[in-house]
């Protein structure tokens, strides 16, 4: 027991706690050997003390992960500028007779506009309809209950089961008999197929974590279930829409198993497929390879900077229930 002046302490309050005696200010309870007030061993500024061996090699790790995700997108952009005679000898030489004479050969004496401008359209399509089919069931399934909805949810999640190999023949047919093959919207319905069920069970678990109060004060002041979603839910619902948007554009951009089947037609190609142009039987021109590659990859960057500040946090939503 503490006697403080007037004030009587157990032992057992005073451990951990600040104690005054005759005017002087003792704490009890801090490590042997470590001043009161001290941050722990290990620690600097508030931060965990890493050793300069530890250090260094987590930074080498670093710069080798780098240079591992760096080197093969160097190596396209350098092949790219490299001319033909000197791609076929197969030189290392990163900087060697640099030269535009593919871009400008891949722009002016191939269809590669005309596939850039069917691939954009096919993938904006593709995205638009994506997001707005994905949004609606994902909140659908997320706020009501209805009946069937045990069969949704089982569809959503079996139909992303199946890969794309096995759907091109039924699908191939279903358009077929729509008159639909080497027509831009049998490609839309096909990604479709692809990526609405993975986006609406992604937008599902987002639609979880914003609160069902925000619902019941639009009901309250008069909106429809529909006017809710539209003018309330959506725009709280930028990053989980900025992630269907762009995962739904890359599929469509990217894929070429589909456009390989339902496109016939040389000016109805997308990028995908007019690439294989540039590979013949005997030989691939490498240097129209790696520059349409290279722009190709331009579009791609384009929509992810727009969606970039949206994707961490709509790729995080749905852990949690608010």
């Amino acid at each position: 027991m503490v006697t403080t002046g007037d004030q009587v302490t157990t032992g057992d309050e005073v451990t951990g706690e600040r104690a005054t005696t005759g005017g002087r200010v003792t704490t009890a309870g801090a490590p042997h050997g470590e001043a009161p007030g001290k941050a722990p061993r290990g620690a600097r500024g508030g931060r965990e003390y890493r050793s300069p061996a530890r250090s260094a090699a987590l930074h080498l790790t670093l710069i080798a992960a780098s240079v591992v995700s760096v080197f093969p997108v160097a190596w396209l952009v350098l092949t790219s500028l490299k001319p033909r005679t000197v791609i076929e000898t197969a030189s290392v030489r990163p900087f060697e007779q640099p030269t535009l004479a593919n871009y400008a050969q891949v722009l002016g004496e191939t269809r590669f506009l005309t596939w850039a401008g069917n691939s954009i359209i096919v993938s904006l399509a593709t995205a638009v309809i994506g997001v707005l089919l994905s949004a609606t069931t994902g909140y659908a399934v997320s706020r009501f209950r209805f009946p069937g909805f045990r069969s949704v949810m089982w569809m959503l999640l079996i139909t992303q089961m199946f890969p794309v190999a096995i759907l091109i023949v039924p699908i191939y047919n279903l358009m077929a008999g729509l008159g639909l093959i080497n027509q831009f919207p049998s490609l839309v319905i096909a990604y479709l197929t692809s990526t609405v069920p993975f986006c609406a069970w992604m937008m599902k678990g987002y639609f979880d974590t914003v609160p069902v109060s925000i619902d019941e004060a639009g009901r309250v002041d008069g909106l429809t279930p529909f006017g809710t979603f539209w003018r309330l839910i959506v725009p709280l619902a930028k990053p989980g829409l900025a992630v269907a948007a762009f995962y739904s554009f890359l599929t469509a951009w990217a894929e070429v198993a589909y456009a390989t089947a339902f496109m016939t037609g040389d000016d109805k190609y997308t990028l995908a497929v007019g690439l294989s142009q540039f590979v013949g039987q005997h030989k691939a021109e490498w240097g129209l390879l790696t520059a349409s590659s290279v722009l190709i990859a331009i579009p791609a960057a384009a929509v992810f900077l727009l969606v970039q500040r949206h994707l961490v946090t709509g790729l995080t939503a749905g852990a949690t229930k608010a």
